[in-house]
Protein backbone atom coordinates (compact mmCIF):
# COMPACT_ATOMS: atom_id res chain seq x y z
CA UNK A 1 0.00 0.00 0.00
CA UNK A 2 1.26 3.47 -0.90
CA UNK A 3 1.50 5.93 2.00
CA UNK A 4 -0.71 8.75 0.70
CA UNK A 5 1.02 11.52 2.64
CA UNK A 6 4.43 10.49 1.30
CA UNK A 7 3.08 10.11 -2.23
CA UNK A 8 1.48 13.56 -2.02
CA UNK A 9 4.72 15.09 -0.72
CA UNK A 10 6.79 13.40 -3.42
CA UNK A 11 4.33 14.51 -6.09
CA UNK A 12 4.34 18.10 -4.87
CA UNK A 13 8.12 18.14 -4.61
CA UNK A 14 9.27 16.21 -7.67
CA UNK A 15 6.51 15.66 -10.24
CA UNK A 16 7.00 18.76 -12.39
CA UNK A 17 10.80 18.46 -12.44
CA UNK A 18 10.68 14.73 -13.08
CA UNK A 19 8.12 15.02 -15.89
CA UNK A 20 10.18 17.78 -17.56
CA UNK A 21 13.36 15.68 -17.26
CA UNK A 22 11.68 12.63 -18.80
CA UNK A 23 9.97 14.67 -21.52
CA UNK A 24 13.34 16.08 -22.54
CA UNK A 25 14.79 12.59 -22.56
CA UNK A 26 11.97 10.88 -24.49
CA UNK A 27 10.48 13.84 -26.37
CA UNK A 28 7.02 12.56 -25.42
CA UNK A 29 5.04 14.54 -22.84
CA UNK A 30 2.32 11.93 -22.36
CA UNK A 31 4.80 9.13 -21.70
CA UNK A 32 6.76 11.47 -19.42
CA UNK A 33 3.70 12.20 -17.29
CA UNK A 34 2.92 8.50 -16.98
CA UNK A 35 6.51 7.59 -16.10
CA UNK A 36 6.72 10.42 -13.54
CA UNK A 37 3.51 9.20 -11.89
CA UNK A 38 4.66 5.59 -11.86
CA UNK A 39 8.11 6.55 -10.54
CA UNK A 40 6.60 8.45 -7.62
CA UNK A 41 4.27 5.55 -6.84
CA UNK A 42 7.20 3.12 -6.77
CA UNK A 43 9.46 5.32 -4.65
CA UNK A 44 6.65 6.26 -2.23
CA UNK A 45 6.44 2.69 -0.91
CA UNK A 46 10.13 2.67 0.04
CA UNK A 47 11.02 3.68 3.57
CA UNK A 48 14.40 5.16 2.71
CA UNK A 49 14.23 8.96 2.52
CA UNK A 50 17.99 9.40 2.39
CA UNK A 51 19.05 10.08 -1.18
CA UNK A 52 15.41 10.40 -2.15
CA UNK A 53 15.95 12.69 -5.14
CA UNK A 54 18.67 10.54 -6.70
CA UNK A 55 16.53 7.44 -6.10
CA UNK A 56 13.60 9.05 -7.89
CA UNK A 57 15.70 10.07 -10.88
CA UNK A 58 17.38 6.64 -11.06
CA UNK A 59 13.95 4.94 -11.06
CA UNK A 60 12.72 7.35 -13.74
CA UNK A 61 15.76 6.64 -15.92
CA UNK A 62 15.11 2.91 -15.65
CA UNK A 63 11.45 3.33 -16.59
CA UNK A 64 12.37 5.68 -19.46
CA UNK A 65 14.87 3.12 -20.76
CA UNK A 66 12.07 0.60 -21.07
CA UNK A 67 10.30 3.16 -23.28
CA UNK A 68 13.43 3.44 -25.45
CA UNK A 69 13.82 -0.31 -26.02
CA UNK A 70 13.57 -1.21 -29.66
CA UNK A 71 13.71 2.36 -30.94
CA UNK A 72 16.81 2.96 -33.06
CA UNK A 73 18.65 6.05 -31.82
CA UNK A 74 19.33 7.31 -35.34
CA UNK A 75 15.67 7.13 -36.34
CA UNK A 76 14.41 10.61 -37.15
CA UNK A 77 11.58 11.74 -34.96
CA UNK A 78 8.52 13.48 -36.28
CA UNK A 79 8.29 15.21 -32.95
CA UNK A 80 11.04 17.57 -34.10
CA UNK A 81 8.47 19.17 -36.34
CA UNK A 82 6.08 19.97 -33.51
CA UNK A 83 5.44 23.61 -32.88
CA UNK A 84 5.80 23.12 -29.14
CA UNK A 85 9.35 21.77 -29.38
CA UNK A 86 10.34 25.14 -27.94
CA UNK A 87 9.45 24.00 -24.43
CA UNK A 88 11.17 20.62 -24.71
CA UNK A 89 14.84 21.50 -25.26
CA UNK A 90 17.54 22.27 -22.80
CA UNK A 91 16.92 25.73 -21.37
CA UNK A 92 20.54 26.76 -21.80
CA UNK A 93 20.24 26.31 -25.54
CA UNK A 94 16.86 28.03 -25.51
CA UNK A 95 18.36 31.08 -23.87
CA UNK A 96 21.55 31.29 -25.90
CA UNK A 97 21.00 29.69 -29.28
CA UNK A 98 17.49 28.48 -30.00
CA UNK A 99 15.63 31.57 -31.15
CA UNK A 100 13.66 29.95 -33.97
CA UNK A 101 11.95 26.56 -34.40
CA UNK A 102 14.60 25.35 -36.86
CA UNK A 103 17.37 26.07 -34.36
CA UNK A 104 15.31 24.43 -31.62
CA UNK A 105 14.98 21.31 -33.74
CA UNK A 106 18.75 21.34 -34.31
CA UNK A 107 19.34 21.67 -30.56
CA UNK A 108 17.05 18.69 -29.93
CA UNK A 109 18.87 16.71 -32.63
CA UNK A 110 22.24 17.60 -31.11
CA UNK A 111 21.03 16.48 -27.69
CA UNK A 112 19.85 13.17 -29.12
CA UNK A 113 23.30 12.44 -30.57
CA UNK A 114 24.77 12.23 -27.07
CA UNK A 115 25.21 8.86 -25.37
CA UNK A 116 22.36 8.24 -22.90
CA UNK A 117 24.62 8.60 -19.86
CA UNK A 118 25.85 12.02 -21.02
CA UNK A 119 22.34 13.16 -21.93
CA UNK A 120 20.95 12.01 -18.58
CA UNK A 121 23.75 13.71 -16.67
CA UNK A 122 23.19 17.01 -18.50
CA UNK A 123 19.43 16.90 -18.05
CA UNK A 124 19.70 16.01 -14.36
CA UNK A 125 22.14 18.86 -13.78
CA UNK A 126 19.78 21.17 -15.65
CA UNK A 127 17.04 20.09 -13.23
CA UNK A 128 19.26 21.13 -10.32
CA UNK A 129 20.56 17.80 -9.06
CA UNK A 130 23.85 17.92 -7.18
CA UNK A 131 26.87 15.89 -8.28
CA UNK A 132 26.31 13.28 -5.55
CA UNK A 133 22.69 12.83 -6.65
CA UNK A 134 23.66 12.48 -10.30
CA UNK A 135 26.34 9.96 -9.32
CA UNK A 136 23.86 7.88 -7.34
CA UNK A 137 21.25 7.97 -10.11
CA UNK A 138 23.74 7.00 -12.83
CA UNK A 139 25.67 4.57 -10.61
CA UNK A 140 29.00 6.29 -11.13
CA UNK A 141 31.61 7.71 -8.78
CA UNK A 142 30.99 11.28 -7.68
CA UNK A 143 34.45 12.16 -8.93
CA UNK A 144 33.43 11.18 -12.47
CA UNK A 145 30.38 13.46 -12.64
CA UNK A 146 32.31 16.66 -13.35
CA UNK A 147 34.27 15.16 -16.23
CA UNK A 148 31.13 13.47 -17.57
CA UNK A 149 29.28 16.80 -17.57
CA UNK A 150 32.19 18.65 -19.16
CA UNK A 151 32.52 16.01 -21.87
CA UNK A 152 28.76 16.02 -22.47
CA UNK A 153 28.64 19.81 -22.76
CA UNK A 154 31.54 19.78 -25.21
CA UNK A 155 29.91 17.03 -27.30
CA UNK A 156 26.57 18.82 -27.25
CA UNK A 157 28.08 22.08 -28.46
CA UNK A 158 30.14 20.30 -31.13
CA UNK A 159 27.06 18.44 -32.40
CA UNK A 160 24.98 21.63 -32.38
CA UNK A 161 27.65 23.62 -34.21
CA UNK A 162 28.04 20.83 -36.77
CA UNK A 163 24.30 20.89 -37.43
CA UNK A 164 24.30 24.69 -37.52
CA UNK A 165 27.16 24.80 -40.03
CA UNK A 166 25.94 21.89 -42.19
CA UNK A 167 25.05 22.83 -45.76
CA UNK A 168 21.32 23.09 -46.36
CA UNK A 169 19.79 20.33 -48.52
CA UNK A 170 19.04 21.38 -52.06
Amino acid sequence: MIPQDRAARLTATYHATLARFIARRLDDRDAAEEIARETIERVAVEDDEEGERSTIFAAAINLARSEDVGVPRAQPRLALMRADVETDIVSHLEATHAKRPAEQAMARSALETLPLRDRDALLMREEGLRYDEIAAALEMPVTAVGSTLARARRRLMEAYEALLNAPEPA
